[in-house]
């Protein structure tokens, strides 16, 4: 017998998701709807993060949600991926906003702090009473963290901190920040975790971008920033570390970029179906039902790519060069869905009244962070062929 298809579940993933997995997504998306989509407009105008709705968020357990124990919501692997894709489907600033806070400040605690730091600022970080920042990227490393300039020189009992950071999310409104560092006498890189009111520390907001408008994007400045040699990160040394965690948020954005295209497909077959053009609706036209099923065949594989992945990962079973297809491939997919979405809304397309080139703005970025586009292919490159074109 064949059944109808959905317009944005083609290939009935429903039924490959257990009732946990659903009921998490449903969630997310009705609060997206309800909470978040009202006033996205207006934050995106206005370069500003709805931070008021950050207890919500915290009710709804999306911080650090794939974490057990500490506050922390204990969910698997897919039903995390799940809540970042709905998310991201309201904007990438708002995923990008809970996408740090658990794969980039709740990890980097859980996989390398002491328990001490685990019980001190898990708990917190869940219940949204605490924000942090990751502070990895420097204004002349990006792609490059191997060349950091960061500088942690030790006296005694403390840590001195000297460098700048660039491009952090939520730094400006941060209480904590995971900053890396080298070691003046080793050269081996360490993580610390840095109270945002030590002395000497600033993280100014960034303002002008024409993308993730309406996600806060801050400078880190540490200028003799003293630090307990107690907040050091004692699990890890070396890259491993801020490394570790890019691949954690890199699992995340694969879903949350899926949410962005479908944002996109959905607002493209609404106006293609009431949008009257020639006696009739654009949706009966063959280029537009071209793009339309264009958008909907790339979405679906970005969906099953990241689902197979999200499996894979809670099989505890999945190497760092998947994650990089599925983050490549799935932002990748999504930008071209927006800027097929933008052209079938002609002008419509470029007023933020429709969700189209707010979207399509985000995802330029997407695509550069945690590694730009074209890294990932060479980190794919390097797992086919066994040599690195980094070196």
């Amino acid at each position: 017998m064949i059944k109808e298809v959905s317009a944005t579940d083609f290939y009935n993933i429903d039924e490959m998701l257990s009732d946990e997995e659903r009921m998490t997504r449903d969630a997310v998306r009705d609060w997206v709807e309800k909470r978040f989509l009202p006033v996205i407009r207006e934050h995106n105008r206005n370069e500003t993060f709805p931070v008021e709705l950050t207890p919500e968020l915290a009710e709804l357990g999306v911080f650090g949600a794939n974490i057990e124990g500490y506050g922390c919501a204990g969910l698997n692997n897919v039903a995390y991926g799940l809540i970042n894709q709905e998310l991201e489907r309201g904007d990438s600033g708002l995923r990008s906003y809970v996408s740090v806070q658990g794969g980039l400040v709740m990890y980097p605690i859980m996989a390398f702090g002491s328990e001490e730091h685990r019980n001190t600022y898990l708990p917190k970080l869940a219940a949204g009473e605490m924000i942090g920042c990751f502070g990895l990227t420097e204004p002349d490393h990006g792609s490059d963290p191997g060349g950091m300039k960061t500088r942690a020189k030790r006296k005694g009992d403390t840590w001195v901190l000297n460098g700048a950071k660039m491009w952090i999310t939520n730094g400006s409104i941060a209480d904590i920040a995971i900053v890396w560092a080298r070691d003046e006498d080793d050269g081996i890189v360490r993580g610390f975790i840095v109270d945002t009111e030590s002395e000497g520390f600033s993280a100014p907001k960034m303002t002008g971008k024409f993308s993730l408008r309406a996600s806060i994007t801050s400078e880190l400045i540490l200028d003799n920033v003293e630090v307990p040699d107690s907040q050091r990160l004692p699990g890890v040394q070396g890259l491993k570390g801020p490394l570790s965690c890019l691949t954690q948020a890199r699992y995340g954005i694969s879903w949350g970029a899926i949410g962005a295209a479908m944002a996109c497909y959905e607002a493209s077959l609404d106006y293609a179906k009431t949008r009257i053009q020639f006696d009739k609706p654009l949706a009966s036209f063959q280029l537009i039902q071209v793009k339309l099923a264009d958008m909907v065949t790339e979405i679906t594989k970005a969906q099953l790519l990241s689902l197979r992945l999200g499996r894979l990962k809670d099989q505890g079973n999945f190497a760092p060069a998947q994650v990089s297809m599925a983050k490549m491939n799935n932002v990748n997919i999504a930008l071209n869905v927006a800027r097929a979405a933008r052209d079938l809304h002609g002008a419509n397309g470029i007023i933020d009244d429709y969700p189209v080139i707010r979207h399509m703005m985000n995802l330029e970025t997407v695509k550069t962070y945690e590694g730009t586009h074209d890294i990932h292919r060479l980190i794919i490159g390097q797992a086919v062929t066994g040599y690195s074109a980094f070196s």
